[in-house]
């Protein structure tokens, strides 16, 4: 992690410290993530209580990482650049938690899906792409984060345009599934509520991206059209 050194050794630590957390945190929900991607490909539904028990632990983490972030605030005397660090670690944490539960999300719509053993799972290969897209996302905003690169957290957000091309191909194939073989507008219509789960992982991978832009260089670009 890549920040101001302070006069105060230990305060350097304690940054330290909930960055490392949040790093933590990080590959957590990437496992969750990876974990509801596994549930959606076989079908095992035991994987399913693996996310929901990985969501637990990320929901305390986030709980712990956001005490720290407050004890700092209160005993020390940051300086401006000590609060946009602050900042953008307490609404990573945020961004990761939802993360988090869009995982479990896909876990237990993945777990309906087959409870009902569908004869094909539709559009399942390019939901595996969307979702390679997302991951790949997720874990390169976390690098950003580990090493405060802004130019690093420009190429995430720019991979956000090709999941909304590929949802919008994805949900155009689905539509004409639905209305084909309407015996299996349930599941077609649970598959169309993961790949939105996905989307949104894609939207938080960005936002964090954005967060580790305002750190380095003080803007605030979400809502800009190009970063």
């Amino acid at each position: 992690m890549k920040y101001p050194e302070h006069t105060s050794t230990q305060f350097d630590v304690e940054l330290g410290a909930v960055c490392a957390s949040v790093l933590r945190m990080g590959a957590a929900v990437e496992n969750q993530f990876r974990l509801a991607l596994d549930t959606l490909s076989t079908g095992d539904l035991t994987v399913v209580d693996r996310v929901l028990d990985e969501g637990r632990t990320v929901n305390a983490m986030e709980v712990e990482i956001d005490e720290r972030c407050t004890n700092i605030l209160v005993r020390r005397q940051p300086t401006a650049n000590d609060l946009r660090l602050v900042s953008t670690i307490i609404k990573t944490i945020n961004d990761l938690e939802r993360i988090g539960d869009e995982a479990e999300s896909i876990a237990r719509l993945a777990g309906l899906i087959a409870s009902k053993q569908p004869a094909r799972l539709p559009r399942l290969q390019q939901i595996k792409y969307i979702a390679e897209i997302a991951l790949g996302m997720l874990m390169a905003a976390l690098k950003s984060f580990d090493e405060m690169d802004s130019e690093a957290a420009r190429k995430v957000g720019r991979k956000d345009t090709l999941i909304d091309e590929e949802f919008r191909s994805i949900l155009r194939h689905l539509v004409a599934y639905m209305m084909e073989d309407t015996s299996e507008l349930t599941t077609t219509l649970q598959v169309v509520f993961v790949v939105k789960a996905i989307g949104r992982i894609g939207d938080h991978a960005k936002n964090i991206s954005e967060y580790v832009i305002y750190m380095m260089e003080g803007r605030d670009v979400r809502n800009c059209s190009t970063i």
